[in-house]
């Protein structure tokens, strides 16, 4: 008996990421897995490091006529007995067949992807009630959260080695370079913090846009454009505030993996943070496309030791008792033994 995790998408991601984070903790407890994945040699290795059997299968468009009967045979070939989709793109590929089909949720996607599906799992509270709002059985949707965790021996990046003054206030910024998260804001409320830095994790098709307007405002000494990282921990033991501005986010993994680190956060009141964040507890919420406001919240926590240490311990024990590994682990393992897949 095994569990198939079926991913379609070949970038990455913040999902992509957990999915291999999860992926690697379920294993880790003993769960029988395998996964279908689109071609992604670091995924490809990492899952084979997890000694989690792979196939490399298309996941193309809805001429596509090949990846669900090799995803049939691969599932066959893996004794699977639940067959878990992550997002549209495999959802529409995954397999029928003597197996349970869980769609795995972490936005409020399109259900048509997953009708004839056994069950779907949100993310977050408020994707679960969406989902049944669209209709869909109530006792068909469980939430099991993201979890978070900071490795023990981890270290913080050496910030001399991307001319970072150990002594200046930095901060860090992680997502996509994409519309919706907002890395604009960032750089707009730099500008009102002249012994600020700011790193900015990702990559996108807006990069070359965000380093003219960072040139524009007088910033770009100040910014460091860092691409696609596999060191997220790393990045987050060696700032001081994680700025999280998104336009649109469902859930807001960046501030769980914030608080994890003991990393206090400022983030825009998008949907995920806002239902996150208890403000001026855990984090600090400013409104969304705000620069000023998300200055002002950074200026406070820079200058308010208290406050910097209230937010990050607050935040790890958000994620001792919601988010840690062990927990959402188990979560998915209670799924699984329902679904006769363990």
């Amino acid at each position: 008996m095994s569990v198939l995790h079926l991913l379609g998408t070949s970038g990455e991601g913040g999902a992509e990421t957990y999915f291999v984070d999860l992926v690697t903790a379920l294993r880790r407890a003993g769960v029988p897995e395998a996964a279908a994945i689109r071609r992604n040699h670091g995924r490809h290795a990492a899952l084979a490091t997890a000694d989690v059997p792979v196939a490399t299968l298309g996941f193309g468009g809805p001429l596509d006529l090949l990846t669900r009967p090799r995803a049939a045979a691969f599932a066959r070939r893996e004794g699977a007995r639940l067959a878990l989709a992550w997002m549209n793109r495999a959802a529409r590929h995954t397999p029928v067949g003597p197996w349970a089909r869980i769609g795995r949720l972490g936005g409020y996607y399109n259900l048509k992807y997953y009708r004839g599906f056994d069950h779907l799992v949100a993310n977050t509270e408020d994707i679960a009630d969406w989902i049944v709002g669209q209709g869909w059985p109530a006792g068909r949707v469980s939430c099991i959260p993201n979890f978070a965790a900071a490795p023990e021996d981890g270290a913080a990046l050496d910030r001399a080695g991307l001319d970072t003054p150990a002594d200046a206030p930095l901060l860090l910024a992680m997502g996509r370079l994409h519309e919706a998260k907002a890395h604009d804001v960032a750089l707009q409320a730099l500008a009102g913090l002249p012994d600020a830095y700011l790193w900015i994790a990702g990559a996108g098709p807006l990069e070359t846009r965000l380093k003219g307007l960072a040139a524009a405002l007088g910033v770009e000494r100040r910014v460091r454009f860092l691409g696609w990282r596999t060191d997220a921990s790393a990045l987050y033991r060696a700032a001081d505030v994680c700025v999280f501005p998104s336009r649109y986010e469902p859930l807001g993994n960046v501030v769980i993996q914030a608080w994890a680190h003991g990393l206090p956060v400022v983030a825009a009141a998008s949907q995920g943070p806002k239902a996150l964040i208890n403000d001026g507890e855990d984090g600090l919420l400013v409104p969304v496309d705000d620069p000023p406001a998300l200055g002002e919240a950074v200026r406070r926590v820079l200058d308010t030791p208290m406050l910097r240490i209230r937010l990050a311990q607050k935040g790890l024990a958000r994620v001792e008792a919601e988010f840690s590994a062990p927990a959402v682990v188990a979560a998915w393992k209670t799924l699984f033994a329902d679904f006769g897949a363990l």
